[in-house]
């Protein structure tokens, strides 16, 4: 089984986003020799402890510091952007880096809603996704005399394209395609097993696949002893409750105390990470072994965020280790 990792490029409070940046390609560099199979960053926009705003920038920073692992993005929020700029940036990323780009795309905007409208300056009534998809598809593929407008580069690059998601419509939309699905149990796992069997009982036969592929995201914190990985988890724990209450900030500094966060934000802040491998290496084994064994997904992406960047680096490290035997 295939395991990859998903980065946001988190900017620990005392931090810069350029430190960010190099911690990203720094952690790229050791999870192409640790044998992770794709290193994704995700969009997200007004929030100050995210530096991947600018998705596109940011994989080609790490795909020219690395040289086999795999670079993209999980995801690209597609409704911030025409398809067709969308197809130019990920062609062009393809042609720098043949063979090694992948764009994952999602439907939500990845940011509050005053954002997405700075982002976009109109906002669509209709859902467009579907046909967004359909058209970012058609750019990436072979010349159509019939049409206009084409993506240079982009037109015969074929850069594999993924639908991500946390509910049932990504599952539904991913198998009538004939797409890749990528589930974001990582941080909604509530409908992870619906959309698993949505997607691969209703999956059509596609030009880009045969038979549906699936994976499944999962947190990860790892260190010598579970009682270490579990005060390292509390940094992510922080920040997503502050970010619950309306309070986003850079990636806190852990914390043994979380008396700050209220009982019915904790209660959210749990369930929604709830699908994660948190301890030891013998732990986060059998609770990934667990996982795989209940979902039988074909490939895992693994995610965390730790405040000390070596930190991070060891639980990764750990990570792939684990996974190496359970696979």
């Amino acid at each position: 089984m295939k395991f990859s990792l998903l980065d946001l490029a988190p900017v620990a409070e005392g931090q810069t986003a350029a430190i960010a940046l190099a911690n990203s390609l720094d952690l790229a560099r050791h999870a192409e020799a640790w044998g992770y199979h794709r290193f994704w960053l995700a969009e997200h926009h007004n929030m100050p402890g995210i530096a991947s705003a600018a998705t596109s920038i940011v994989i080609g920073h790490v795909a020219a510091g690395t040289s086999t692992i795999r670079v993209g993005a999980g995801g690209v929020m597609l409704p911030n952007h025409a398809p067709l700029v969308i197809a130019e940036q990920f062609g062009t990323l393809a042609t720098l880096f043949p063979g090694r780009i992948d764009l994952g795309l999602g439907r939500a905007p990845g940011t509050d809603m005053a954002t997405a409208r700075a982002l976009r300056r109109h906002m669509e009534v209709a859902d467009q996704f579907p046909d967004d998809v359909v058209e970012l598809l058609h750019y990436f593929g072979p010349p159509d005399p019939g049409t206009r407008v084409h993506a240079f580069p982009g037109q015969d690059t074929n850069v594999p394209v993924w639908i991500l998601g946390s509910s049932l419509y990504g599952a539904q939309l991913a198998a009538y395609l004939g797409l890749p699905y990528a589930f974001a149990s990582h941080f909604a796992p509530a409908l992870l097993e619906e959309a698993a069997q949505t997607y691969r009982t209703t999956f059509r036969p596609s030009q880009w696949l045969d038979v549906p592929y699936f994976m499944l995201a999962a947190g990860v914190a790892a260190a010598a002893t579970d009682a270490e990985a579990q005060y390292l988890r509390s940094s992510q724990i922080l920040a997503f409750a502050r970010l619950r209450t309306g309070k986003p900030g850079r990636l806190p500094a852990p914390a043994h105390d979380l008396s700050e966060i209220p009982p019915q934000i904790m209660a959210g802040v749990t369930e929604a990470l709830a699908c994660s491998a948190v301890g030891s290496p013998t732990t986060i084994k059998a609770r990934l072994a667990a996982l795989i064994a209940r979902h039988q997904p074909d490939e895992i992406m693994l995610t965390g965020m730790i405040h000390d960047h070596a930190a991070r680096l060891l639980s990764f490290e750990i990570a792939a280790d684990v996974m190496k035997e359970v696979a």
